[in-house]
């Protein structure tokens, strides 16, 4: 998991071959005006979704994780609480992954807590569980998806 401002997004384009598009996409649009919905980048490789959605109890919120694609949560307004926990410490015990969706809801709870707001992003692994979209109040947000 990565933490940081998008002013230093730039920094992590080395990390994976299409985080450049990512960029690219972050630098030939406002991501503010963008109205709700997926916006393709690379045909089944990469692409971004803008949502506005109201923020949810802890409790409300699951663990997910992904094994084909990184996910970088980007808040564009508001505030949002991003539960994690390292996936080599859930069992995975009768956990279904939905390999059209590639999501699977992890039984176990967030071990640690961070709080990020306009214009921070979070990058998540196919190890990071995370539990997105906890917090108070409207959360609207950008999350990149690219294919490993």
């Amino acid at each position: 998991m990565i933490l940081d401002s998008l002013k230093s997004i730039e920094r992590y384009t080395t990390l994976h071959e299409s985080f450049g598009k990512v960029m690219e996409f972050i630098r030939k649009n406002d991501l503010h005006s963008l109205s709700d919905g997926r916006y393709e980048i690379e045909k089944d490789n990469v692409w971004c979704t803008v949502s506005t959605e109201e923020g949810r109890d802890g409790a409300d919120a699951p663990l997910e994780v992904h094994d084909s694609f990184i996910d970088i949560h980007l808040v564009l307004e508001g505030s949002e609480i991003i539960g994690f926990r390292d996936r080599s410490k859930c069992l995975g015990v009768d956990v279904k992954y939905d390999e059209a969706k590639d999501i699977a809801f992890m039984k176990e709870s967030p071990e640690a807590y961070i709080s990020y707001s306009d214009d921070n992003f979070v990058i998540c692994f196919p190890q990071d569980c995370h539990a997105p979209l906890i917090g108070k109040g409207t959360i609207r947000k950008a999350v990149f998806k690219v294919r490993l």
